[in-house]
């Protein structure tokens, strides 16, 4: 077997632990959310004292995953810590965590967690990796946050306000691809994953193209830096935290193929401005 395919076989696996029923919109609930956002600064703030002494250091225990993806002692710990509050806070809620796996999963409330998105860029001493924490109820993403903590900033988005260290964001107007900057997690990929020359289309098309990205990509679209974000292949646990933050920030957010992207099926991700959404599309599915 080939490591595509054993990636995939890994991936499918554990997606089938945790799968939340599918919604193709993201509806807020009927209720004070201001206890619940409280709380996700509590967990941002606690898992950035784990995560920040390992920042920049050789004694990160850095060891390699099944699937040859990174693992360092932030990781486990900074989970860890978020996992034992929620237990405390909500005995009755479900976790889903890159590290830890899946706790009553098919609870009304599960709380999706990835402790450091973007760990290749941790262990390399770049900030552009950050802290995932979601909530869906009932399986719908309900509030979503990206915790970036050397460079202190947090970003929370519940699908209809979007903020950037409480000041409200939003995707900036972008009407053409010759205007738009465009970044991916991984500039190899796209061709592994998806689609090679649709991705190369696209990135010519585009103003300017860098190849960072993972959550701290989708930082900078919804706060109007970047028009246009695409992972040819995530988890629940790096997608489902940001739909609230996308939709809260005024994107467009499919899969690669133009489906629906904000439930736990997802494999793939496009998020940009609204009125370039076609036109990505198109390129990248020839």
């Amino acid at each position: 077997m080939g490591l595509w395919a054993a990636r995939r076989m890994r991936h499918s696996r554990r997606l089938r632990r945790f799968q939340a029923p599918v919604f193709l919109l993201t509806s807020a609930l009927p209720m004070n959310h201001e206890p619940l956002v409280a709380f996700i600064r509590e967990l941002a703030d606690a898992s950035s004292r784990v995560i920040l002494p390992f920042y920049g250091s050789r004694d990160m225990g850095l060891e390699l995953k099944s699937d040859d993806s990174p693992v360092t002692r932030a990781d486990r710990g900074a989970e860890q810590v978020m996992r034992e509050m929620i237990a405390r806070r909500f005995p009755d809620h479900g976790i889903v965590g890159e590290e830890f796996g899946t706790e009553r999963g098919d609870a009304e409330f599960v709380w999706v967690l990835d402790p450091v998105d973007g760990t290749k860029s941790f262990v390399l001493g770049v900030p552009l990796f950050g802290t995932l924490i979601g909530l869906l109820h009932e399986g719908r993403p309900l509030l979503g946050c990206i915790h970036q903590p050397v460079l202190r900033q947090l970003m929370i988005g519940d699908g209809k306000v979007t903020t950037l260290n409480d000041r409200p964001v939003r995707v900036r107007p972008c009407a053409r691809l010759s205007e738009a900057s465009l970044l991916t997690t991984d500039p190899l990929h796209p061709a592994k994953y998806q689609n090679g020359s649709g991705f190369e289309a696209l990135s010519r098309s585009v103003r300017l193209y860098r190849g960072f990205g993972d959550c701290y990509g989708y930082l900078l679209l919804s706060s109007g830096w970047v028009d246009v974000m695409v992972d040819p292949i995530v988890n629940p646990w790096d997608l489902l935290p940001l739909v609230p933050i996308l939709e809260g920030a005024g994107a467009a957010l499919t899969d690669w193929q133009g489906r629906p992207a904000n439930h736990a099926g997802a494999t793939s991700a496009i998020a940009c401005a609204p009125e370039l959404h076609a036109e990505v599309l198109r390129l990248l599915n020839p």
